[in-house]
């Protein structure tokens, strides 16, 4: 089987970018897939669900953190792909990332251990890793999270792998690089401050980033569901080679047709400020607008080897870093976003 049609599909986050490329990709190959929207979304009444709805998927409502729903939407299902988590917003309480990222999670491979599915895929990150200090990294990487987003998917990826690695539920584990591509929002301040001359290079510009376009990791997600290799395993996905910072702003620049600021600025102060405006606005549930993640960002080394996703998954990414970049542009352009 090279492909999942005809075969019932589950996909959690389908109204996120991750899970609806995913969701849309299985459905055009023929996939009958259902989505797990939560019933106080305001995803139901927008583009994204009428989207894959007019394509053929099924909506089952549902939050990962009702047991009692998952269980009653997995029922049935061959397939599960488990993309919907709680991102890393500071107006959030602690609690509340592990009510989704942890236990949304053990109720997501809890029903599908009950159900019988074929294969589960469960989406982690390469923030369990957070900062890589030998790069490139590998799969045998240590945990080291450094907030409680990262803290609570590396909980729930433990979870994950004593269940596929016990054989008590066929399945696999994806840690995505930094994702971007068509439709992504949280690079977008990114390309946008670079083109409109607003961004300076923050820190020194020689950390390494890796990207994965997110039609790749489609693909990896799909071969993990079908490859017999996949099953009890963990892969790191991401695109050909890490870039350092500086050629990031380089490239992004180039493509807006712009010179790069002439200064650079020390990511401390920035990081100070941030975690301050973060204790600020949380008693209150508002969501900063300065994060100490967003200078984290751009000062961790994140560089990683792909070889055993290119061994168990033949994966191979589409294209070079270079005209990556240029495909989210062209689209961020298109779409008036820039």
């Amino acid at each position: 089987m090279s492909s999942l049609a005809g075969e019932k599909a589950l996909v959690t986050g389908a109204t996120g970018f991750v899970g609806g490329h995913l969701a849309r990709r299985l459905l055009q190959e023929g996939a009958k897939v259902t989505i797990l929207v939560r019933p106080n979304s305001p995803a139901l009444a927008g583009k994204a669900v009428a989207e894959l709805k007019s394509l053929g998927a099924e909506v089952a409502l549902g939050d990962v953190s009702d047991r009692e729903a998952v269980f009653s939407a997995i029922k049935g299902q061959a397939y599960i792909f488990h993309c919907a988590a709680l991102y890393r917003e500071a107006r959030f309480s602690d609690d509340l990332y592990f009510k989704v990222n942890l236990e949304g999670t053990k109720n997501v491979l809890d029903a599908a251990v009950a159900s019988g599915v074929k294969r589960a895929v469960h989406t982690s990150t390469i923030g369990v890793h957070s900062h890589i200090s030998n790069p490139p990294a590998d799969e045998t990487e240590p945990y080291h999270p450094t907030d409680v987003y990262q803290v609570s998917k590396v909980e729930a990826e433990k979870y994950a792998r004593a269940l596929f690695e016990s054989g008590a539920l066929r399945g696999a584990i994806i840690r995505p690089a930094m994702i971007w591509g068509e439709g992504d929002r949280r690079i977008l301040k990114l390309f946008r401050g670079i083109a409109r001359r607003r961004l300076p290079l923050i820190g020194s510009g020689k950390e390494w980033t890796h990207w994965i376009y997110v039609h790749d990791l489609v693909d990896a997600y799909i071969a993990a569901a079908l490859r017999k290799e996949a099953v009890g395993q963990l892969y790191i996905i991401a695109g050909r080679r890490p870039v350092p910072m500086r050629e990031v702003y380089r490239t992004i620049a180039g493509l807006a047709g712009v010179k790069l600021l002439p200064i650079s600025v020390p990511a401390w102060p920035i990081q100070l400020l941030g975690s301050l405006v973060e204790a600020a606005c949380r008693p209150f549930g508002w969501e900063p607008p300065l994060h100490r993640r967003r200078a984290d960002f751009f000062i961790k080394n994140r560089a990683f080897d792909t070889t055993k996703a290119l061994r168990d998954l033949a994966f191979c990414p589409r294209y070079d870093f270079e005209e990556e970049a240029q495909r989210v542009f062209t689209w961020y352009k298109e779409n008036g976003w820039l």
